[in-house]
């Protein structure tokens, strides 16, 4: 695997839109002002690249400017560090112009960044896990680094603070509040904190046992049964039925994409990892979580891990339904599953590096990242 640098003070970093062009959208300006402006507080110096802010229709309807920018990034030495504007839907859309075109494979290796996102950007991680890189599951510029009330979240401060080193020894814990989510992302809203609640649970062991270890892999398990389920084109109609440029029927591509260039790791990948997962901010229902592990289960994902680490779902919606739905669906009750770790959806956010060798202690509430 390869490993980029850690970032650092002076950084140029590439600003890209994958999965949504919003960051474009008028609407979204103050939004943009604060993550550029949180961004200089870490000392890091944002760029956008060339389709960034193009907007929502531009960037859906052209993917293959997309992967541009991703592959312009790559292929510029001044850029350091790579942030994913915020996720999306569709960036599976821009793999025919990146796994068919040698020159930016041979980017990635020869020149390669500190990438960090979350939710439809598991696309893009699992991507670059096909070709060898470490990546970072974790914030991206309008949900975090752009926090209407002016600052990062503490917990989401800390944790963007520790890609300034390397991760080796860290110890991600519980966070001691978390947040509803917003829903109000108006300019109105700036200067003022999201809802937020003392952390009752911490990390719930649901079954096994309490210590297990592995290289991390996984992502959003919305994301994650999309790439493989055939259907979710049916599932998007209703969805985006008032968005006049959205398509659906091209989600019905997905899982051929997907196959086409073996970005989803097979059932062999999957020996000694620990699996991670989280639930999106659509809050799929616990009918629709069970048929995407239904999914991954029928891929060979739970067949040799050695342990599953559960993001908390947004808003504590369906939080006891889930953990049913996980138990029934794995199994195994032999294999350790430990919940409502703080990653994913649910603010605040941790930052998980792809392939880093993680210990799991469950009675002292820590994770620790080794190598």
């Amino acid at each position: 695997m390869i490993f980029p640098n850690p970032l650092k003070k002076g950084d140029r970093i590439a600003i890209v839109s994958l999965s949504n062009g919003i960051l474009g959208e008028p609407y979204c300006a103050h939004e943009k002002e604060l993550g550029e402006k949180m961004l200089r507080s870490f000392g890091l110096e944002p760029v956008y690249m060339a389709h960034a802010c193009d907007g929502s229709e531009s960037v859906w309807k052209h993917p293959e400017n997309r992967a541009a920018d991703l592959k312009a990034a790559f292929l510029d030495d001044s850029i350091c560090g790579i942030i994913t504007a915020i996720g999306g839907i569709d960036t599976f859309r821009t793999f025919p112009y990146l796994m068919d075109d040698a020159e930016f494979i041979r980017a990635v290796h020869e020149h390669p960044k500190f990438f960090l996102g979350f939710s439809d950007t598991t696309n893009n991680h699992l991507m670059f896990h096909r070709l060898g890189l470490q990546t970072f599951y974790g914030q991206a510029l309008m949900p975090d680094l752009a926090e209407l009330s002016g600052d990062m979240l503490p917990y989401s401060g800390e944790q963007f603070a520790s890609c300034f080193a390397p991760y080796h020894g860290r110890k991600i814990t519980p966070a001691p509040v978390w947040y509803e989510e917003r829903t109000d992302f108006s300019a109105a809203a700036v200067g003022t904190m999201p809802v937020s609640h003392p952390e009752q649970h911490g990390y719930e062991l649901l079954q096994g046992k309490p210590r297990f270890e592995g290289e991390l892999l996984g992502g959003c398990v919305d994301s994650l049964g999309d790439m493989i389920l055939s259907d979710c084109g049916t599932e998007y109609a209703e969805h985006f039925s008032t968005v006049p440029f959205i398509d659906p029927s091209v989600f019905n591509e997905q899982a051929s994409i997907t196959r086409r260039f073996n970005i989803f790791p097979a059932a062999e990948e999957w020996s000694g990892k620990i699996f991670f997962a989280e639930t999106s901010e659509t809050v799929p229902t616990p009918e629709r979580l069970r048929l995407c592990l239904q999914a991954l289960k029928s891929e060979g994902v739970f067949d040799s891990v050695n342990g599953i680490l559960i993001g908390k779902p947004m808003n504590e919606q369906y939080y006891e339904e889930y953990k049913t739905v996980w138990r029934e669906v794995v199994n195994d009750p032999s294999l350790p599953i430990l919940y409502n770790v703080n990653f994913g959806h649910a603010a605040p956010r941790a930052i998980l590096p792809y392939g880093a060798f993680a210990q799991v202690d469950a009675e002292k509430q820590e994770i620790t990242l080794l190598r």
